[in-house]
C-alpha cells in the first residue's frame, strides 16, 4: 500500500519517537506509551471496516441500551483493509482522540503496538484462557497484550456439492491436481458451462498477501522465516506462486480475478458461476441466505484448502479489539471490549453472521454445529493456520508482496525474477 506523503512523514516521526523511547519498559504514564491507567468514562467510538451483516450495530445497540451515559458510536471505514489501516494510522500519527476502540486485522498488532499507538490491556481483567491459543498470540507484542481477539478466521475451500455430485466426484479435492481434475469433469456437464473453476483473491489488495502466503506455505516455504529474515528466494516459494500464475495462464482461474476483491469473489460464487472458491467463513451465512441474493443455497459445502500433496496451509485471519493510546474514556472502552468478547456475545454474533469465534468452547457447542457443520474443520484449520509476516513495518511489507506477486500473476515479470526482487525489497524492510 502506498502511503500519502503526510502519512509517511508522520509515521516516520512516530517511529523515531518510538526508537528514542525504547520498547515501552520505562515510564508508562504518558498517553501513547502503551501503558498507564485506563481511566475515563463516557461516550466512545468503535472504528471498524464495513459491517456487511448489520449485526455489529445490533450488538452496540444492546450495550447502549444498558449504558446510556457511555454510548458507543460506530465509525465505519472503507471495505478494503489497506484503506482501513491507512485511516487508523492517520488518526494515530496526529494523536487524535476521535478513534477509541479499533477493530484491527490480526497482523497489525505489532506495527501499532511498536509505534505506541495502542494502550496496553490488563491481562488480569481479560479472560484469554478460554480462547483458542492461536488467536491469543495475535493480540500480543513482546509478551504484552494490546488487543483482545474477537473473531478468528482461516481460509476454507467452498465448493459446489451439486455439480461435483453430477460429475461423479464424491469428495472435495485434497490436492491441487484433484481440484483441476474435478473442474475438468464438471466442465463436461451441461450445467458446467459458464462456470469458472477456481477463484482466490489475487487483486492488488491485502487479499493477495493472504493468497501468496497460503500458496507459499502450502509448498513448504515461507515469506519470512522463524528468525524474521525474508525467505522468498527459494524453490518452494517459486512453486507456490507458480501455482497461482499457471492457474490464470491455463484458464483455471478467470483473468477477471486480477481485479476482484473478496466481495467480488463472493458475489461470483453466490451467482452460481464458480465451482471452487477459497474464502473466509463469513461467506457461509451470506451464501445460504434464502432471500434471493444467492443461487447456491443448499448447494455448497466447505473443506480445508488443498495443497500440492494434500491439505494446504491456511492463513490465520481474524480481528481484534484494541484501545487507541490517544483516546478518552479508556475505562469505558475496556468494559465495552469485555462485553463484546463475552462468550454469550460471541455466540450470538457467530450465529447471526457465521464469523468465526475465538472462544474455544463454541466450536463444540451443539447449536453452533447444527447451523455450521463445518466448525470442527474450521477449528482444526485455525489451530494449524500460519500467519502472514509479523513485522513492525507491515504496511510496507505487504505492499512489497502485493507488488511483486501481482507482477508475476499479470505476466509482467517471470516468477523467479519476481521472487528475487521481493527478497531484496523485504531484506531492506526487515533489516533493523
Amino acid at each position: 500500500m502506498r502511503r500519502t506523503p503526510l502519512v509517511s512523514v508522520l509515521a516516520g516521526l512516530a517511529l523515531a519517537l518510538t526508537a528514542c523511547g525504547g520498547d515501552g519498559d520505562g515510564d508508562t504514564t504518558t498517553a501513547g506509551s502503551g501503558g498507564g491507567e485506563l481511566t475515563g468514562r463516557g461516550p466512545i467510538t468503535l472504528v471498524s471496516g464495513k459491517d456487511r451483516s448489520g449485526n455489529m450495530q445490533k450488538m452496540v445497540d444492546g450495550w447502549n441500551a444498558a449504558h446510556p451515559n457511555e454510548t458507543v458510536r460506530i465509525i465505519e471505514l472503507p471495505d478494503e483493509p489497506n484503506d482501513q489501516r491507512q485511516q487508523m494510522i492517520q488518526n494515530a500519527t496526529t494523536r487524535s482522540d476521535a478513534y477509541t476502540v479499533l477493530n484491527l486485522d490480526v497482523v497489525w498488532t505489532a506495527e501499532f503496538a511498536a509505534n505506541r499507538w495502542l494502550a496496553e490491556l490488563p491481562k488480569n481483567q481479560l479472560d484469554t484462557a478460554k480462547l483458542l491459543p492461536a488467536t491469543v498470540t495475535t493480540g500480543e507484542y513482546r509478551g504484552r497484550l494490546y488487543a483482545m481477539p474477537l473473531t478468528s478466521d482461516s481460509g476454507l475451500l467452498f465448493y459446489r456439492t451439486d455439480l461435483l455430485k453430477k460429475a461423479g466426484v464424491s469428495e472435495p479435492p485434497k490436492t491441487w491436481a484433484e481440484m483441476w481434475d474435478a473442474c475438468d469433469k464438471v466442465k463436461k456437464l451441461p450445467e458446467g458451462k459458464g462456470v469458472d473453476c477456481y477463484l482466490t483473491e489475487v487483486g492488488k489488495t491485502e487479499g493477495l498477501t493472504v493468497t501468496a502466503a497460503e500458496a507459499i506455505n502450502s509448498t513448504g516455504g515461507n515469506i519470512v522465516d522463524a528468525s524474521g529474515k525474508p525467505a522468498v528466494n527459494t524453490p518452494q516459494a517459486k512453486e507456490g506462486v507458480d501455482f497461482l500464475v499457471n492457474a490464470i495462464k491455463d484458464g483455471r482461474m478467470p483473468k477477471a480475478a486480477l481485479t476482484l476483491d473478496g466481495e467480488g469473489g463472493r458475489r461470483h460464487f453466490q451467482a452460481g458461476k464458480l465451482l471452487f472458491h477459497r474464502q473466509w467463513p463469513y461467506q457461509y451465512g451470506l451464501a445460504n441466505t434464502d432471500d434471493g441474493s444467492s443461487k447456491v443455497v443448499g448447494k455448497f459445502a466447505v473443506a480445508p484448502i488443498p495443497g500440492p500433496n494434500g491439505p494446504g496451509a491456511a492463513n490465520l485471519g481474524g480481528h481484534n479489539y484494541a484501545i487507541s493510546a490517544f483516546a478518552k474514556n479508556k475505562a469505558t472502552a475496556l468494559d465495552f471490549i469485555k462485553y463484546m468478547a463475552d462468550e454469550k456475545q460471541q455466540k450470538a454474533n457467530s450465529l447471526a453472521t457465521s464469523q468465526a469465534p475465538t472462544v474455544a468452547a463454541l466450536y463444540d457447542d451443539p447449536e453452533m454445529i447444527k447451523k455450521y457443520p463445518y466448525l470442527p474443520t474450521l477449528k482444526a484449520a485455525i489451530q494449524n493456520a500460519k500467519s502472514r509476516p509479523v513485522v513492525v513495518r507491515y504496511g510496507d511489507v505487504t505492499a512489497a508482496i502485493q507488488g511483486s506477486v501481482y507482477d508475476a500473476l499479470g505476466g509482467k515479470t517471470p516468477t523467479g525474477q519476481a521472487m528475487t526482487d521481493l527478497q531484496n525489497k523485504l531484506t531492506e524492510l526487515t533489516t533493523p
